[in-house]
């Protein structure tokens, strides 16, 4: 049985108990890490996820909170046995500066590397990411400061779906790609340029008449104020969650 685990739920500003957004779908035969922020391994461990069964890595967009993670991430593979190949997949904004950065490691050098294979998505909407018997993986382009994805999960076996705004402000292209989403995991970082409110997050949930609304990316600790849950309710009837690191989703 497929499940969604949030390894972060903060905004770019973490604390002690809230990692900057990212999370793993784990499937049977593939596990996709989704954004690759803080020490992604530990964090897999504590999530009970074994790091050799991660199959492909998904970034959506080249911001240090979403990709801090990629160097010691390939280190502490490569430095712990793995043989294996891993498929990174981003827009080429994403990933050109991802190898430019690896460059800086000179991680050509090092030796017994496993294969790390990039696959360059275009920057169009309801782009396929990756197809399995597991997982159909969706992608379109949203509103952020730089160029950034959306993400629709479709769980074939299970006949549900899962959408992830990623960073963005308010854009129809989150509504078609949660279109009809058992659930949409929408940033409420605040109405500020490239981002969204809680309110905002549940207007897209109620255009795109999703069933449940999970509130991510949002602020944490000193930084956090408001009654987010509260706020998305005035806006979407159906049900509103605030995402907490180690949350686990189960689709039955």
């Amino acid at each position: 049985m497929p499940k969604l685990i949030i390894l972060g739920c903060s905004n770019a500003i973490p604390d002690a108990q809230h990692e900057n957004t990212h999370m793993v779908m784990v499937g049977e035969k593939r596990t996709l890490l989704i954004d690759c922020a803080s020490n992604p391994i530990l964090r897999l461990q504590q999530a009970g996820v074994e790091f050799n069964n991660l199959t492909d890595l998904i970034l959506t967009h080249f911001h240090p909170d979403h990709v801090s993670g990629v160097p010691l991430l390939l280190m502490d593979m490569w430095l712990m046995g793995r043989r294996g190949p891993l498929k990174v997949y981003g827009l080429d904004h994403t990933l050109d500066r991802i190898e430019n950065m690896m460059g800086l490691y000179a991680w050509s050098e090092w030796p017994d590397f496993f294969p790390v294979v990039f696959h360059r998505l275009p920057a169009d909407e309801r782009t396929t990411v990756l197809e399995c018997a597991e997982f159909h993986v969706i992608a379109s382009p949203v509103r952020h400061h730089i160029p950034a994805i959306g993400l629709r999960i479709e769980l074939k076996q299970q006949d549900k779906v899962v959408a992830y705004s990623c960073d963005t402000e308010p854009c129809a292209q989150v509504v078609r790609l949660a279109k009809g989403a058992d659930v949409l995991i929408h940033e409420a970082a605040g109405g500020v340029n490239g981002h969204s409110s809680a309110a905002e997050a549940a207007e897209i949930a109620t255009q795109a008449e999703v069933e449940a609304l999970y509130l991510i990316h949002y602020p944490t600790g000193k930084y956090a104020s408001g009654y987010l849950v509260a706020e998305a309710k005035q806006r979407f009837e159906g049900r509103v969650i605030l995402a907490e690191d180690f949350m686990t989703l189960d689709f039955e």
